[in-house]
């Protein structure tokens, strides 16, 4: 990459996004923004991202719309470079086709099958599986029942976050505060240790650290408790009627929604660049001044591999049981999976696999 494009973060590299932002594919000083580039040949790192901000004040406030998601007709020639991104982390765009693509299946995807819950044997307590595009329940147990929802939460936390069109490369420091909450839980992060608000998002998405969560709702530029009101406010806006949100990190067991509600949650979520990638992205390394940092997603799914998975977030508190949502296509049909109260990871993933084998017998 030209060396041009990289600016220094403080007196280290902040390594963190495995995206690169371009627009025509190239490089010109008029239109390269955000620039995220990994380089595999790090003597420690099994991955090495770095992130960097280029151009005049209007080309880095193009690069901050297409992070946070909003919509803007002259960012329609920007096309996002997936060489170094895993398979599975690659999103399915349907712009330009949806219209398009319902006309060609409607009336032709097959119904839930009656039999499906004694051929599915799911051990989640309740579950839906949705046509993201049609919005027809191919399959469904409890799917009104509210529920914990735990780390799911943090897919809401990363909307209001990215809504605020807050900097990305600014600097945080964990502090003691973030790492107490409605309940204890282990984090691989310390406080005091620096990061910059991108990579606490990807470890809040990815990792599902509950203190990276805390420390964006802190820093928020409407300070903690309009983060708090925004979250459920957002709940209101997308349609959710049985979400609450008491904490931006899920441990809080008043966090809670009904299956069906969180599909509405997934689809939000899903319409963000950012989410869906930091959600799929299997593994990354950080940097701190403690030195390496490897994380990898709390999804086995994802970081498998074998499946395609477009959106990722699992969760787990006492009240919740282990649960995941997902977005994942199956013969080239996109659906919303949403697995709450399993007994435990392995059968919350075991339940998963057999949805999406399912799924592919359907078509």
């Amino acid at each position: 990459m030209n060396t041009s494009l990289h600016k220094t973060l403080g007196n280290r590299p902040h390594h963190l996004l495995v995206i690169s932002i371009l627009s025509w594919l190239v490089y010109t000083p008029a239109s390269a923004n955000l620039q995220i580039t990994q380089n595999t040949n790090h003597p420690i790192a099994k991955s090495n991202s770095s992130m960097s901000w280029a151009g005049n004040a209007s080309n880095t406030n193009r690069a901050s719309r297409i992070m946070h998601n909003d919509s803007d007709d002259e960012d329609q020639d920007l096309t996002i470079d997936i060489r170094s991104l895993p398979k599975n982390a690659a999103p399915t765009s349907r712009a330009g086709s949806l219209s398009g693509l319902i006309d060609s299946v409607r009336g032709q995807l097959p119904s839930a099958d009656p039999q499906a819950e004694s051929l599915l044997s799911l051990n989640a307590s309740a579950a839906l599986v949705m046509d993201s595009i049609t919005g027809e329940v191919l399959y469904g147990k409890n799917i009104d029942a509210t529920r914990p929802i735990a780390s799911i939460s943090k897919l809401m936390t990363a909307m209001v976050t990215l809504d605020a069109r807050m900097p990305m490369d600014e600097k945080i420091t964990l502090q003691p505060e973030d790492f107490i909450g409605p309940k204890k839980a282990r984090s691989s992060l310390k406080p005091f240790e620096v990061y910059n608000r991108a990579e606490l998002l990807l470890l809040a998405l990815m990792h599902s650290e509950n203190p990276a969560a805390a420390a964006l709702a802190r820093t928020y530029d409407k300070g903690r408790n309009q983060f708090m009101a925004n979250m459920n406010n957002k709940a209101k806006s997308i349609g959710m009627k049985t979400a609450f949100f008491g904490d931006p990190t899920g441990l809080d067991s008043r966090n809670s929604a009904s299956p069906r509600d969180l599909a509405k949650l997934v689809k939000a979520a899903y319409e963000y660049e950012v989410i869906r990638r930091f959600t799929t992205t299997a593994s990354h390394d950080f940097y701190n001044d403690r030195g390496l940092l490897h994380s990898v997603n709390t999804n086995a799914l994802v970081r498998e591999g074998k499946w395609e998975i477009g959106l990722s977030k699992t969760g787990n508190i006492n009240e919740a049981g282990h649960c995941v949502v997902m977005e994942a296509s199956v013969n080239k049909r996109p659906t919303v999976i949403v697995l709450m109260d399993a007994d435990s990871s392995v059968r919350r993933t075991g339940d998963a696999n057999r949805i999406l084998t399912w799924l592919g017998n359907l078509i």
